[in-house]
């Protein structure tokens, strides 16, 4: 049984009373997103008018994208990485549970020295992929020729937020990559892993 999404009472500056607000529209005021699902257009959308809305509001400011998610449709998951380097305020990437695929790919998409993960999370790093479904051949051959493009789009920036060689990135997605917390920072998807409290 869902138990809903929590209320918490919340003075917004100004009012002389507090209301009650949803849980993540008292973290969103604190400038702390999260992606915590499959990635669609949808999702995409909102990520990225929250992110836009909250540069105007304030642009000096940190925003933070807490990321636990198992990736998802490609070009939302482009249109959220760049969102990221558009937006004047930093935006800070955190992996916890799983960034795989194309949540990977926002995850390194950080401002550098700003990305990091928790202990425990997982990067998964992999080619993109085509849905083919019942489609002629010419659309199966035109779509596997813009799978292609994106894919030398998505390689070649990997390559350069991680400085790894371009071959090794080329075989390093081939298959599905999973890298611990550490393996992700020695790859610089991410520049930090949070340390546990003892």
């Amino acid at each position: 049984m869902p138990i809903g999404v929590p209320k918490i009472g919340f003075r917004i500056p100004g009012d002389e009373e507090a209301s009650w607000v949803d849980l993540y529209n008292r973290l969103y005021r604190e400038r702390l997103i999260f992606l915590g699902k499959e990635i669609d257009s949808e999702l995409a959308n909102q990520v990225n008018s929250l992110m836009v809305f909250l540069s105007m509001e304030d642009y000096t400011k940190d925003q933070y994208v807490f990321i636990n998610s198992p990736g998802g449709w490609v070009t939302p998951g482009l249109a959220i990485f760049d969102t990221i380097q558009f937006v004047p305020a930093d935006v800070q990437t955190i992996s916890m549970g799983l960034s795989a695929s194309v949540a990977s790919f926002i995850l390194a998409g950080g401002t550098p020295t700003k990305r990091m993960a928790f202990p425990h999370a997982r990067v998964m790093i992999h080619q993109p992929a085509s849905a083919f479904q019942e489609v002629y051949a010419v659309e199966v051959i035109m779509e596997a020729e813009e799978v292609t493009k994106i894919r030398e789009n998505i390689t070649k920036i990997f390559t350069k937020i991680t400085n790894l060689p371009l071959s090794t990135i080329i075989v390093e997605m081939e298959r599905d990559s999973f890298l611990s917390a550490e393996e992700a920072q020695a790859h610089q998807i991410v520049d930090l892993v949070t340390s546990e409290k003892e």
